[in-house]
C-alpha cells in the first residue's frame, strides 16, 4: 500500500515537472499519454486494483483521483498558455496591413479570336440567319464533289488536304460542305451562317496556319441575286468596321459559286488614303463570295431554274488581324498572356 502511494505520488510529480516543462502543444500531447496514457504507471496500478482489498482499493483510487485532476489541471493550464503563444507568434508572422493596396485577381476571358467570331456571327444573325455546324472530319463527297470540285481539279491537291490515314476521310479545308449538309437538313429558302475550324497544309508563318478558323455563309431563296449580295456585305462590313466603311468587289473564281468575288474593305488605318498597311492601295481583302453555282443546288436535289443565292466566306484570323492592328497570325496561338490580356469582351 505505501510503495503504491509512493509510486503515484512520484508519478505525479514527473508528469507535473514534465507538463511546467512543455515547450510547445506538441511536447504537451506527449507528456498527457506519458502521463495519464494507457502504459503509464498509474494506469498500471489501476489494472491491479482488483487484487487489493476493499479498504486498500478505496484509499488508491482516492489517490489515482487526486492524482489525475491534479495532472489534468497543469495540463490544461499550460495547454492554455503555449496556445495563446503560439497564436501570438502566428499573428506576429502573418500580420496583416489593412493598409496596403488589395491584391488584384487575374480573371479569364473569352480568346480575342472567339470574340471576333462572336460578333460576326451575331451581325450575321441581326440579319435574319441562323447558325449551322457540321463536321471537322468529312468525306471526300461533301468537302469538295458535292461543292462542284471534280476528282481532277487542281484545288483537291495534297499540298492543301490533310487526309486521315486509313481511310477515305479528311480534314475539312474549308467550312462550305456544312452549306451542302444545311441544304440537306431541310427545304428552301435557307439563310445560314457556319462557324468553324478547317485544316489545310499550310506552314505556321505570319500570315499562315494549318489550322485556322472560317466563317461561311450561304442563302437560298427565290429570286436572290448579285445585288443581294453586296447589299448584305456592305451592311456587314458598316456594322463590323465603322458606319463610314465602303466595300469593293473584285473578279475572281471559286469552284462553287458563279459569278465570284473578292471582296475588299476600305483600309482601316488609312481610310482609302493609302498606306503600308494596305500596299498603298486603300483596300484590304476580307472575304471571297459569289452567286451559288448551279451545280450545286442540283447536288443537294434543288432546281437552280427555281431557287437561286449567294454565298461568302472569311477567315475570323484575317478580319482579327485587320480590326485590332496584328500583325502575326502565331501571336493568336502562342497563349502569351500579356497579348491576350488586351483583348476583353
Amino acid at each position: 500500500m505505501t510503495e503504491t502511494a509512493s509510486l503515484i505520488a512520484e508519478a505525479t510529480r514527473t508528469a507535473l515537472d514534465e507538463a511546467r516543462a512543455a515547450a510547445t502543444l506538441a511536447d504537451l500531447r506527449e507528456v498527457r499519454v506519458r502521463a495519464l496514457g494507457r502504459k503509464a504507471p498509474m494506469s498500471r496500478v489501476r489494472a491491479q486494483m482488483g487484487s487489493l482489498s476493499e479498504d486498500e482499493r478505496r484509499e488508491i483510487g482516492r489517490l489515482l483521483n487526486e492524482a489525475r485532476g491534479m495532472i489534468e489541471s497543469a495540463l490544461a493550464a499550460r495547454e492554455g498558455e503555449l496556445a495563446a503563444r503560439e497564436q501570438e507568434e502566428t499573428l506576429a508572422r502573418d500580420r496583416i496591413d489593412v493598409s496596403a493596396p488589395g491584391r488584384r485577381r487575374d480573371v479569364g476571358h473569352p480568346h480575342p479570336l472567339t470574340l471576333m467570331a462572336d460578333r460576326i456571327v451575331d451581325i450575321f444573325i441581326g440579319m435574319g440567319f441562323r447558325v449551322a455546324e457540321g463536321p471537322e472530319v468529312e468525306t471526300d463527297w461533301y468537302n469538295f464533289q458535292a461543292l462542284n470540285i471534280p476528282p481532277d481539279h487542281p484545288a483537291r491537291s495534297m499540298q492543301d488536304t490533310m487526309h486521315v490515314e486509313g481511310t477515305d476521310l479528311l480534314m475539312r479545308t474549308h467550312t462550305s460542305p456544312v452549306q451542302v449538309r444545311a441544304m440537306q437538313a431541310q427545304d428552301p429558302p435557307i439563310y445560314v451562317v457556319v462557324p468553324g475550324r478547317v485544316y489545310r497544309r499550310d506552314p505556321f508563318d505570319a500570315t499562315h496556319s494549318p489550322v485556322f478558323q472560317q466563317i461561311e455563309g450561304l442563302a437560298v431563296d427565290k429570286g436572290l441575286s448579285f445585288a443581294d449580295l453586296k447589299g448584305t456585305l456592305a451592311a456587314f462590313a458598316r456594322e463590323m468596321f465603322g458606319p463610314r466603311q465602303r466595300v469593293r468587289f473584285r473578279p475572281s473564281y471559286f469552284q462553287f459559286t458563279e459569278p465570284s468575288a473578292e471582296v475588299d474593305v476600305l483600309c482601316m488605318n488609312c481610310e482609302g488614303a493609302g498606306c503600308s498597311a494596305c500596299g498603298r492601295s486603300g483596300w484590304i481583302e476580307i472575304m471571297g463570295a459569289g452567286s451559288v453555282h448551279p451545280n450545286v443546288l442540283k447536288a443537294v436535289g434543288w432546281d437552280p431554274e427555281v431557287w437561286s443565292g449567294f454565298a461568302f466566306g472569311l477567315g475570323v484570323e484575317r478580319v482579327a488581324m485587320r480590326a485590332l492592328g496584328v500583325r502575326d497570325i502565331r501571336w493568336f496561338y502562342e497563349n502569351d498572356q500579356r497579348f491576350l490580356a488586351g483583348f476583353h469582351a
